[in-house]
């Protein structure tokens, strides 16, 4: 075990511990005046270092009487838990806190909660452990099967601020951490990957009211879904996600792991002010559930940018995404981007419990390049539609100012009578697209009938198509020029989730100094400057 302080408690004092946490343990890092504590100098152990004297500000808990806690090196504030404090065949089963103004580096999953596929005859803990990050804190990943995983039962609370957000990155990024000194990269490590109860059809209406629902995650296997589109899987605000999507060791290619997997996540769960950058699989990809999204900006991600499939009944809002290029660890550029969204509507079978795809997504700018992708070589594209989706998406600014060998809007032959019908439908929007859509898909046409792409992006009467060349944007870049004339729709019309607009896109060209407008220059600058 990972033993660097031990507590003699005696039995009234570990009474009123579980009696105050209602049976799950959280030991802080602070200890009482009076209290003795041992750092015993490192024995060479995660990082080389010992505390140099100070008080342990690690995480730790509490394991057969013994304190668990990870190695402090006070020179670098970095906190080193190995495989004996927590990995994905050792997850943390009692409540855990990440400290303030500290580097967590973890050097193998850093999992919460028992996974389990019910059918093998485990049951899952309905109220499993809580991982807490305080703001401020940084989490740091070294190998690419290393992510963080929020099991079925289990919570995260990361909430950071704005002046002190909370990062996920490699570990690559922390200059004492960086051996050999070429910097972070994509695929360094996982990603983050939340599980939950919410519907998903890859489950079957039986399973589902049997609650025996075990879908399999992509990746790295883990367990998720059930019949609870409200379930409450913690909160994640203010929080960066960089260098992710790794390629777990055995994995097929292809198979890795997004920077934000959202696995049949429900409406309880928060999610806010994200920041996902360089990731080299999908920025976000949902799985069924019904999750919201609100103030997401996702920069240079390798795949697609946000990607639905199996039946997500969420909504977004405040949406910014922006294709790019990177420079990897040995100084290649790589250009990143497929889809802006890849939304697709089934994964599974569908039924009137679990329906397709059918999210509503609002005040969205999209940022595409005329690269094609260095993962598979796919063009940079604004949207993807497939497997008959249903979603609707409002206030959308698409920009595309060349066009030589990608395009703004694709559809496979699954999404073409949703087009058609209007089933999946555009309000209120501009496509500012040097090329809308591929040579000889510009017609779409089923046996419900005949439309363009651009018949069916401007049948609202408000949106519009125009020039690659023309303006749409700000001079920073990323917010809405205020030569958009387009009248946004007013989505607290359409649910209680979405804020009113006076302006089209992700940010307002009014809006110089709102959080969701600093969070997002940060994040594009930050895009730009690498």
């Amino acid at each position: 075990m990972e033993l660097k302080t031990m507590f003699k408690v005696s039995a009234v004092a570990v009474a009123l511990v579980l009696a105050g946490c209602g049976g799950d343990i959280n030991i802080t890092p602070t200890v009482n005046d009076n209290s003795t504590v041992n750092n015993p100098p490192s024995n060479g152990g995660d990082n080389g270092g010992d505390n140099g004297g100070d008080e342990n500000p690690c995480a730790s808990y509490e394991a057969s009487g013994e304190t668990v806690q990870g190695t402090y090196d006070s020179s670098s504030k970095i906190c080193t838990y190995s495989t004996t404090f927590v990995s994905a065949a050792k997850p943390l089963t009692v409540d855990v806190t990440l400290g303030t103004d500290l580097v967590h580096y973890f050097k193998s999953s850093l999992a919460v909660g028992q996974d389990c596929n019910t059918s093998q005859g485990c049951s899952v803990d309905m109220d499993g452990p809580t991982l807490t990050v305080d703001a401020g804190a940084t989490v740091v990943f070294d190998n690419a099967a290393s992510r963080v995983q929020i099991n079925r039962g289990a919570n995260i609370e990361a909430v950071g601020t704005l002046a002190k957000p909370i990062t996920f990155t490699s570990a690559n990024a922390i200059a004492a951490l960086d051996s050999v000194g070429s910097g972070p990269s994509p695929q360094d490590w996982g990603g983050v990957i939340i599980n939950g109860f919410g519907i998903t059809d890859q489950c079957s209406d039986a399973e589902r009211t049997a609650g025996s629902c075990n879908a399999e995650s992509e990746g790295a296997v883990s367990y998720y879904g059930g019949n609870n589109n409200q379930d409450d899987s913690g909160s994640l605000k203010f929080v960066k996600i960089h260098y992710a999507g790794g390629l777990p060791a055995g994995a097929e290619v292809g198979n890795d792991l997004n920077s934000l997997f959202l696995n049949s996540v429900g409406s309880g769960t928060e999610i806010d002010y994200i920041d996902i950058y360089a990731g080299y699989d999908d920025g976000i990809e949902l799985f069924g559930g019904a999750v919201n999204l609100k103030h997401i900006v996702i920069t240079d991600t390798q795949d697609d940018s946000l990607d639905i499939d199996a039946g997500w009944q969420g909504n977004a809002q405040f949406v910014l995404i922006k294709h790019g290029s990177v420079k990897n660890a040995s100084g290649e550029t790589l250009n990143m981007g497929n889809g802006g969204f890849e939304a697709d509507g089934r994964k599974g079978s569908s039924t009137a419990q679990a329906p397709a795809s059918a999210p509503h997504i609002a005040n969205v700018t999209v940022i595409t390049t005329d690269e094609m992708s260095a993962r598979d070589d796919d063009p940079s594209l604004a949207m993807k539609l497939d497997d008959f989706i249903n979603a609707t998406f409002y206030n959308m600014v698409l920009k595309k100012e060349a066009a030589t060998q990608t395009w703004c809007i694709n559809y496979s032959g699954d999404a073409a009578d949703e087009i058609v019908t209007n089933r999946a439908s555009i309000k209120s929007s501009i496509a500012a697209c040097a090329a809308l859509s591929a040579t000889g898909k510009e017609t779409v046409t089923t046996a419900s009938g005949t439309t363009t792409v651009t018949e069916w992006f401007t049948k609202d009467a408000a949106s519009e198509v125009v020039n690659g060349s023309d303006t749409v944007l700000a001079n920073n870049g990323f917010s809405t020029s205020a030569e958009v004339t387009v009248t946004p729709t007013d989505m607290t019309t359409v649910n209680s989730f979405f804020e009113a607009t006076n302006f089209i896109g992700a940010v307002a060209a009014s809006d110089t100094s709102s959080d969701w407008y600093k969070w997002a220059k940060a994040a594009f600058d930050n895009a730009n400057d690498e």
